[in-house]
């Protein structure tokens, strides 16, 4: 016989659980400990089963008929509300621990460092993430949808990040991707949000283009008193065009001294292609000098503290201001842009040769793979060239001084 609402209230507890039933399967199981429990009664392919529903007060009589019908309907179609329950909280687990941090990690430690990117890249990833992780990091990569994606990016750009904003959703991008290929996701939520960040300033590095303030700076890391490898980097940092971060990392390994090359293994460039780099003889003797002082193993340049990590980035512009340039003046990355101002204003370089030996990267994947080989001699006679005349702008004091 059907119950009523009022019935409920005034079912005691016993010493045992018992039911009392309403109709067409649903009923109430009343607890020693006084809750009250709806549960379904049903039949699938002939096997008893049944379903929680919800306790009472919070899932009322009515609710309870309600959720019933709409069981029975499921049934009557073939389904079994029980078996899809369990399936439901089984998605559920796998989604709460394929979170985007859990899922951007793994996109970092086994398709980043699988393929052997530079140490420098692998710290910018972890660091993106490290951005990210506040607004999404705990969530399913599933449920993140473009508007959640949007908020951390909009952040950034609000405190001026916009370079940045920029590149985490790069980063955010390649996660989502991942995990679609990995089955934790079907979509990337930040394939739309191209149109909707700013774009990003331009980025120039602060570099000294005219000769004689480049030889100031040369007789001021001559005169300047720090650590020896610190020194050293200094000196020869002005002769080879290397990126900072590439000179950083540099390893003994990757040098040969009596051929005069320092081969830089694709991981460790930002185009990913390996780059070869002619020594001159001063560079030579000055990574000769260099080895005397870190034993020719390991990182050319290692951090002061330990010989595990390479030095810090901050070291050459520390040195910098240290000397009395601003960061409006030079900067470490600005030695780039000297050699290539300097280089194609002396009118005896080929343009490209000068493109090659700043590891610039060729559109042209063909004519790339003809210019390395074709403008190596080239490079070879600039770089001897380039040493020398650094020579000579450091020799050369101007009446006017610096």
């Amino acid at each position: 016989m059907p119950m009523i609402a009022t019935q409920i209230r005034a079912f005691a507890p016993r010493d045992t659980p018992y039911k009392k039933s309403d109709e067409r399967g649903l009923y109430l199981e009343v607890f020693p400990n006084g809750s009250k429990l709806w549960r379904l009664k049903y039949y699938t392919a002939g096997k008893e089963k049944r379903l929680a529903l919800g306790a009472w007060p919070e899932v009322s009589l009515q609710k309870a008929r309600r959720l019933r019908d709409e069981l029975r309907l499921r049934i009557a179609d073939g389904e079994d509300p029980s078996l899809t329950r369990k399936r439901a909280k089984a998605t559920a687990k796998i989604s709460a621990a394929n979170t985007f941090e859990s899922v951007a990690s793994e996109y970092i430690e086994q398709k980043m460092v699988g393929e052997g990117r530079a140490e420098g890249t692998l710290l910018k990833a972890r660091w993106f993430l490290d951005l990210l992780k506040p607004a999404i990091g705990s969530m399913p990569i599933s449920d993140v949808d473009p508007q959640m994606m949007l908020a951390p990016l909009k952040k950034l750009e609000a405190r001026g990040n916009r370079e940045t904003a920029k590149k985490c959703r790069s980063f955010a991008s390649r996660v989502f991707r991942y995990g679609a290929a990995t089955g934790r996701c079907t979509t990337d939520p930040t394939a739309i949000l191209k149109g909707a960040l700013l774009t990003p300033q331009a980025r120039h590095y602060a570099a000294i283009l005219e000769p004689d303030k480049l030889g100031a700076l040369l007789r001021a890391i001559n005169g300047f008193d720090c650590y020896p490898i610190t020194k050293l980097a200094l000196k020869i940092a002005p002769h080879i065009f290397v990126r900072p971060g590439e000179m950083r990392h540099g390893d003994w390994e990757e040098i040969d001294l009596d051929k005069a090359i320092w081969t830089i293994p694709a991981g460790k460039m930002k185009a990913r292609r390996t780059h070869a780099v002619p020594l001159s003889s001063q560079v030579v003797e000055l990574f000769k000098e260099l080895k005397d002082f870190t034993g020719g193993k390991g990182f050319m340049f290692p951090a002061f503290h330990t010989r595990l990590r390479p030095m810090s980035e901050n070291t050459i512009n520390a040195a910098f201001r240290r000397m009395g340039f601003s960061k409006d003046e030079m900067t470490a990355h600005g030695f780039r842009s000297t050699a290539s101002t300097m280089l194609n204003e002396s009118g005896l370089w080929h343009p490209d040769a000068i493109e090659r030996a700043l590891a610039h990267g060729d559109s042209n994947a063909i004519r790339g793979t003809y210019n390395r080989g074709h403008y190596w001699d080239e490079r070879v006679r600039m770089a001897q060239w380039w040493s020398d005349y650094l020579d000579t702008l450091r020799r050369d004091v101007p009446q006017t001084g610096r």
